[in-house]
């Protein structure tokens, strides 16, 4: 797959081999490999891990939108590239939740005593998952709240513009101890100033968006790598294992790769796993803790 950044069609990076692919039905999974591509179901895949073998989850589950018009317009008529994807429609609230309930409990079982869950959600669903994960085990440490300084606003006016999303950070139970809490680099990352809860970082977009050739979006829920950098750096050391089960356009590997963290990512659907090998492929990981700080802290005053 070639991938366009910035709406450009570029050269076609030279492909480096950084992970293997492997069939989610298949064999057990071996985490203990560099860098592992699941194409498969995020709950009968994560069954195929070992107990208590990563050491952080970051979960961009279907948030269940509820939109009930696949035709999506603004007030000049023009369309709305909205979420109509089908892997975001559920028949009922009852349907999602025991979709959450198998995919939480999935990802505590493969969770190490001292590791970190992390998920992400809009209203639509994080006050669902939240209670799913306390009833779980899962122990609550913060929610985290990401703040868009460039949102979508709410074209019919008719609403406030949904201008933030949620992120629950969360250990495997209320006895977990030695939980990976990078304090100290954060507040570096911070101006000298203790890490705050709410992240001020936009959307993501311009040369990191994912397009086709004809400048369409090839994944409609791109998380911006800002807010995935900030997650691996604050709970995970280098060599690390993180996981992602809901993988879409890699987002998470892409960041963990590059800080040199090792991941595993699950992804149901083969255009998304062909989208995220282009994207690996290309990924030189950056070995020094320094030049690793420098990268967040280049971002962050950009």
């Amino acid at each position: 797959m070639r991938v366009v950044v910035g709406g450009l069609a570029g050269p076609t990076p030279v492909q480096v081999r950084t992970h293997i692919r492997v069939d989610g039905a298949a064999n057990p999974i071996d985490s203990s490999r560099s860098n592992v591509l699941v194409h498969g179901d995020a709950i009968t895949s994560l069954a195929r891990l070992a107990p208590s073998s990563v050491d952080v989850i970051f979960a961009d589950p279907p948030y269940n939108l509820q939109l009930r018009a696949t035709d999506l317009r603004r007030p000049n008529d023009s369309a709305v590239a909205g979420v109509t994807d089908a892997w975001d429609a559920f028949g009922s609230f009852a349907e999602y939740d025991t979709f959450t309930r198998a995919w939480v409990e999935a990802c505590r079982r493969v969770l190490k005593p001292s590791g970190s869950f992390w998920v992400i959600g809009s209203y639509h669903c994080i006050f669902r998952i939240g209670t799913i994960l306390q009833d779980a085990g899962f122990w609550l440490l913060n929610d985290v709240v990401w703040v868009k300084s460039n949102p979508m606003p709410h074209f019919r006016g008719v609403r406030f513009t949904n201008a933030h999303e949620t992120l629950i950070w969360a250990k495997r139970d209320e006895s977990a101890r030695n939980v990976t809490f990078n304090y100290q680099e954060m507040k570096a990352l911070n101006g000298g100033k203790q890490m705050r809860s709410d992240w001020h970082l936009p959307i993501c977009g311009g040369r990191e968006r994912l397009r086709d050739g004809s400048g369409r979006k090839l994944h409609s829920t791109q998380k911006p790598e800002a807010l995935l950098e900030r997650v691996v750096l604050s709970t995970s050391r280098p060599g690390d294992v993180v996981l992602d089960p809901f993988a879409g356009s890699g987002t998470t590997g892409a960041v963990a790769q590059r800080l040199g963290r090792r991941w595993i990512m699950v992804e149901r659907d083969a255009a998304y796993c062909d989208l995220i090998e282009s994207r690996v492929c290309s990924i030189t990981p950056i070995a020094d803790s320094v030049d690793r700080d420098a990268v967040v802290a280049g971002r962050r005053s950009s």
